[in-house]
């Protein structure tokens, strides 16, 4: 049963395909039929035309037959002009006097035609000349007003009821016709909207995943090539003067590189859609902790504090977004805030969401950078001490001998050009990310869509007292 549902009947198939040739060849359609109508009227109108034995009446109802059928053969494909040559015949034929004759059934024909095919003026105007040209043909040919008399009267009324009905049920029946046919034209008109539509969704839901992507990829492999960075750069000044650095160093980058690795075949494996995919969820607030552990252990020390309580819980999505912005504004820090740096983490909950902050009072960025002043985060009771303990591999300040660590190389990017060392430059209230993008700035981009898409907003920009802030606020999710 389920089977014979799935596959359509051979016999459907065919009177499908047939039914489509039809309607793509309609003249070759309409024109056999009028042969074969030709054909069967032609031999009655010439013994219908030619009672009277003369060969010219004979003659002369072969033409108004031929006349009257063959453009029949354009009834759908140019239906108004076989509609007046048709007019024309049968009022001429009127005019001569010529008896009608089988071939006369082309009137009603083209009548339907005209209701089923035409504009609406024509199939109006079609309608109302047939009614006029029924009274005409009754008292021309079969009921003569001069000649009988009142009580004979009623005999002609019912002859040109009858002619009129027949008219009247051509024109319904091509009206109805007309009808269904453009409402399958409505229908195939909307299926085809629906059609592209549903393209245009697809293009977009394809796009929103690109950037989604982007955004992944981005979060992961710039935090975590960050950190790699920074420790082999430390381990390669600071080798020389402790050579006992290098193997904790290595561990570290070894550790790093794992979980991004880990990372990336997890994403890999979601757009891959396949059934080994992993299913490890997306980190939230509760891994922040193991984050801050990691940047820490890097050689960055960092304050995490938590003020209020949350009133509900936020969707995983929106707290995948508060732990990217932590993780790209602590990576940002490493990458252009400077020697001798400290950042602080503060995830403050109100009535009406999240507030997700990241500070440090390093050298900070450009102006260009920035969307709008950032104050200075509340102070509360800390999660980490400032000055948590970091792995000996790499420290932010320079090693024995003199050998700078990688914190203090200055690093050419539009986080901090054109900022002097130990220079803080002016905050610039109107700033909007569209500067940023201009001078690069892909993670305050990326962070800032990432917030848009829960109703959120993202401040960044230099601190009144030094260093460089980012606050992003997380509204609750009403559903």
């Amino acid at each position: 049963m389920q089977q014979a549902a799935a596959h359509p009947r051979v016999e459907d198939v065919i009177m499908h395909s047939i039914y489509d040739w039809f309607r793509q060849h309609r003249f070759a359609v309409d024109f056999v039929l009028m042969s074969v109508l030709w054909l069967v009227a032609m031999p009655l109108s010439a013994i219908d035309g030619g009672y009277s034995g003369s060969t010219s009446d004979t003659v002369l109802a072969v033409v108004f037959a031929t006349a009257l059928i063959v453009p029949l053969a354009w009834r759908r494909t140019r239906t108004v002009m076989a509609g007046f040559i048709i007019a024309g015949v049968a009022i001429l034929q009127w005019a001569l006097h010529v008896a009608p004759t089988p071939a006369d059934i082309a009137v009603p024909l083209i009548v339907y035609a005209l209701a089923a095919f035409g504009p609406r003026w024509a199939s109006l105007g079609g309608l109302a000349l047939a009614l006029l040209g029924s009274i005409m043909l009754v008292t021309r040919f079969f009921y003569n007003l001069t000649a009988q008399s009142l009580a004979d009267v009623p005999y002609g009324i019912v002859m040109v009821l009858m002619v009129w009905v027949l008219v009247l049920f051509s024109w319904t029946a091509g009206d109805l016709t007309r009808t269904k046919r453009l409402r399958e034209q409505a229908l195939a008109d909307r299926a085809h909207r629906l059609e592209i539509e549903a393209q245009h969704e697809r293009e977009l839901a394809a796009s929103d995943e690109r950037a989604h992507i982007a955004r992944e990829m981005h979060d992961i492999v710039a935090h975590s090539l960050s950190v790699i960075i920074t420790q082999a750069d430390g381990a390669r000044y600071a080798a020389a003067a402790n050579p006992e650095i290098a193997p904790e160093t290595l561990a570290t980058i070894a550790a790093t590189g794992r979980a991004s690795l880990q990372e990336m075949r997890r994403l890999l494996g979601v757009l891959r859609g396949g059934g080994e995919a992993s299913t490890r969820p997306l980190p939230g607030l509760t891994d922040l902790d193991e984050l801050l552990l990691g940047i820490r252990a890097a050689g960055l020390p960092v304050a995490y504090t938590v003020t209020g309580d949350a009133r509900r819980q936020l969707p995983p999505g929106a707290e995948l977004t508060a732990y990217r912005v932590v993780q790209e504004g602590l990576t940002n820090v490493m990458k252009h805030a400077g020697p001798n740096v400290t950042a602080s983490v503060n995830l403050g909950w109100n009535a009406r969401g999240l507030e997700v902050t990241v500070h440090d009072d390093g050298r900070g960025a450009t102006a260009a950078l920035s969307t709008a002043q950032v104050p200075r985060q509340p102070t509360a009771s800390p999660r980490a001490p400032a000055n948590a303990p970091r792995v000996p591999a790499i420290s932010a300040a320079a090693p024995a001998g003199g050998v700078p660590s990688p914190a203090a190389v200055p690093t050419n990017s539009p986080h901090d050009a054109g900022t002097p060392p130990g220079a803080h430059p002016a905050t610039s209230p109107t700033a909007q990310l569209s500067a940023a993008d201009a001078c690069g700035g892909n993670g305050l981009r990326g962070m800032a869509e990432r917030t848009k898409l829960y109703d959120g907003t993202l401040k960044a920009g230099p601190l009144a007292g030094g260093g460089f802030g980012i606050t992003a606020f997380i509204p609750y999710s009403e559903h």
